[in-house]
């Protein structure tokens, strides 16, 4: 079986591939004062909680783009489950081409999510990952990663809002019934959530004018689902995008490795 680890800025998301088939999947949070040990305890209780021990893991994929627990990680992988986990970072073969003025910039992340809307649909295509920051990733019909666009994430404006004034509170994020608010509640919940489609098709509708063939538009993160029912640009929702593309990294350069040999 395939471990498949993304450590973002707000949570870690795990996955187990049984072959093709996405056998579990899990969120813990990001905290970067976590051990070593503490990640292994968590690992070693999430697996057993899906009847899997440590032996039934046979590799393992991961991206990171919190750089003080990419160690963590790589040590936890090492010491206990024995394997050298493949980390994607420069260097490594993802089958993406970056077309950016300074590739080492781009996110791991979005380099893998980049690989995995080529692998599953081909075209070009638009990505919004809807985290602490909301990512839209260009990938060309070739597989080249073309660029993109880095806003606040949807979470991360909402709770600057409840930091920064003296008397709003903070809200929960769900869909507003309509959006003149009638009360402070509502009218935050439709000034961010209607605010923040607004800010996905402005931008889309901007990117799209720029290619030369429309392209197909893929959400994935904690709020995507939430943000597509509200708006037609959204093509497809998929929230095991990035464990897909560390899958198909994997294999990819499992597959060069044995050809080598």
């Amino acid at each position: 079986m395939l471990l498949v680890t993304d450590v973002g800025n707000t949570r870690i998301k795990i996955g187990i591939f049984e072959g093709e088939k996405l056998r579990a999947t899990w969120n813990i949070a990001t905290d970067i004062h976590r051990l070593v040990d503490e990640h292994a305890a968590i690992m070693f209780f999430l697996l057993g909680h899906e009847g899997l021990k440590v032996s039934d893991i046979r590799g393992v994929s991961m991206c990171s783009v919190v750089p003080p627990l990419t160690p963590v990680f790589q040590e936890l992988f090492q010491h206990y489950f024995n394997t050298k986990p493949l980390v994607i970072e420069a260097g490594v073969k993802t089958g993406v081409a970056i077309r950016m003025d300074n590739p080492r910039e781009v996110g791991s992340d979005r380099i893998v999510n980049a690989a995995a809307a080529h692998h599953l649909y081909r075209g070009p295509a638009i990505i919004i990952d809807t985290g602490t920051a909301t990512t839209f990733d260009v990938v060309s019909a070739e597989g080249e990663y073309l660029g993109g666009a880095i806003a606040p994430g949807i979470n991360t404006a909402a709770e600057a809002l409840y930091e920064r004034t003296a008397a709003l509170p903070r809200v929960e994020l769900v869909r507003p019934k309509k959006a003149i608010g009638t009360n402070t509640v509502a009218a935050m919940q439709s000034g961010i959530v209607f605010g923040y489609v607004g800010l996905i098709e402005g931008i889309v509708a901007h990117i799209q004018a720029e290619l030369p063939k429309k392209a197909l538009v893929v959400a994935t993160g904690g709020d995507s689902e939430l943000l597509a029912k509200e708006t037609r640009v959204i093509d497809k929702v998929n929230l095991q995008l990035i464990l897909t593309g560390l899958k198909v990294i994997y294999e990819m350069n499992e597959s060069e490795a044995k050809g080598v040999k």
